[in-house]
């Protein structure tokens, strides 16, 4: 009985028949003009090429020659495996499940490639290797990667994708398509990011305006009021500054009266929310609460070590907070304490800070001086109109956000369309891609 013939002792025709992938293993239609194949056909495995190097002598020879690992450029040695275009897939250790991270990079210039990383050569040239690149970025490895905590991507499961073969003018059409559309995205990308990185700067800018009278201008014109109506003070002249009285780690009980760190404040600050992770008795809040009082709605509370300045403003829950950590503010008929509130956020008590006092937010809010507190109605109006300011940048902000979210998948959309020939680039009279993987055989 005759054994299995070997890949040399088939026929063109028998060979073409290995390399197309069987109808009932398509995932999906692709033009008349394409067809179905498997990775190892379309390019060269350049895996053995690999030159083996150990640490010692790698941080020996160090120079300006790239040193290429699974995730891309991750340090430089003297030495190279070609001065050519290639193809670098993740073999471990790349995020291979994850749709929206890139498995595959194009390296271009001496690169040497160490053994967490495979080396591909598109049979096509340039055009062949960034169609490639685009392809196994959106290509779904599950089924091909082994292991748990660090998959791991086998020469012989690479050997076994299948992709599509596209013509060779269309492969060019298709990149510079996918090219173009991705250039669009990305200048959409750096105007959201843009956005985001200035909500800061927008919010220091309000904030200045507020504190400086300029938001109020209009305001004052309409009720005959003056700037001689602000006045200089120390905020420990108008209102009383507080700490706590201090609990032991050994009154901690494991349920009971919320215990506040810096940490939950800043929570507050910048979530609206927290999850305390301490707690105290009831008994012992209740009896803290009789002889000295506590926090009640409407004081502020401020963070007094670390991050210096973040608050929060008391509502109804029931808790108690660390002495030290954080410094409360009560609430007191000739301010408001939002107005306060965005005071303390804002450049202007920051500035003063950094100048006057090196320590603990009691110390400065003791010390330093709120420039020019204006009546209460004007306070209120600058808290509405900073509401309302602030509200705009949150929701351009927010709609900045859930757009950035969506580019990474726009991007994965477009490259799911075009290999299925759905950019609307394709060409019926192209010559086959059979035909061309017929040449490549």
């Amino acid at each position: 009985m005759a054994g299995k013939k070997t890949q040399a002792q088939l026929t063109p025709e028998e060979k073409l028949q290995q390399a197309l992938v069987p109808e009932a293993e398509q995932p999906y239609k692709v033009p008349a003009n394409w067809c179905w194949t498997y990775l190892k056909n379309v390019s060269d495995c350049l895996d053995n090429f690999r030159k083996p190097i150990n640490a010692n002598e790698r941080n020996a020879r160090l120079g300006d020659v790239p040193y290429y690992g699974a995730t891309g450029q991750v340090g430089w040695i003297d030495d190279y495996l070609t001065n050519e275009e290639l193809v670098l897939l993740g073999e471990d250790g790349a995020p291979f499940l994850d749709l929206l991270k890139n498995k595959a990079y194009l390296i271009n210039g001496k690169a040497w490639v160490n053994n967490h990383a495979h080396i591909l050569r598109s049979k096509f040239g340039t055009m062949g290797n960034r169609l490639l690149i685009e392809y196994l970025n959106s290509f779904d490895f599950t089924g091909f990667v082994t292991g748990t905590t660090r998959l791991k991507l086998t020469q012989a499961s690479m050997n076994k994708i299948i992709i599509p073969l596209v013509p060779l003018a269309e492969q060019q059409r298709i990149v510079e398509r996918i090219e173009s559309l991705f250039a669009k995205l990305d200048e959409a990308k750096e105007n959201m990011q843009n956005v985001l990185e200035g909500f800061e700067t927008r919010k220091a800018a309000i904030l200045h305006k507020a504190f400086t009278g300029e938001l109020t201008a209009k305001w004052r014109k309409q009720h005959g009021v003056s700037m001689d109506t602000w006045e200089e003070k120390k905020l420990g002249d108008v209102t009383d500054i507080l700490s706590s009285k201090r609990i032991y780690k050994n009154e901690y009980v494991n349920e009971g009266i919320p215990f506040f760190r810096s940490s939950e404040i800043v929570d507050l600050y910048e979530y609206g929310y927290t999850e305390p992770k301490f707690f105290i008795s009831k008994d012992r809040y209740d009896e803290i609460n009789k002889k000295y009082g506590v926090p009640e709605v409407g004081d502020l509370l401020v963070t007094s070590v670390g991050t210096i300045g973040k608050t929060w403003i008391v509502d109804e829950r029931k808790f108690y907070y660390k002495d030290g950590n954080i410094t409360q503010v009560k609430k007191n008929s000739s301010i408001n304490m939002k107005y306060l509130n965005y005071f303390i956020c804002s450049e202007n008590f920051k500035k003063q800070v950094s100048d006057t006092v090196a320590g603990t937010a009691y110390n400065a809010l003791t010390i330093i001086k709120l420039i020019s507190i204006p009546t209460l109605p004007e306070q209120t109006e600058i808290v509405r109109i900073i509401d309302g300011l602030l509200a705009k940048e949150q929701q351009a902000n927010e709609l900045s956000e859930n757009a950035l979210a969506k580019i990474d998948l726009i991007k994965k959309a477009i490259l799911a369309r075009a290999f299925r020939g759905e950019l609307g680039t394709n060409n019926p009279a192209d010559e086959p891609a059979i035909e061309l993987l017929k040449r490549v055989l």
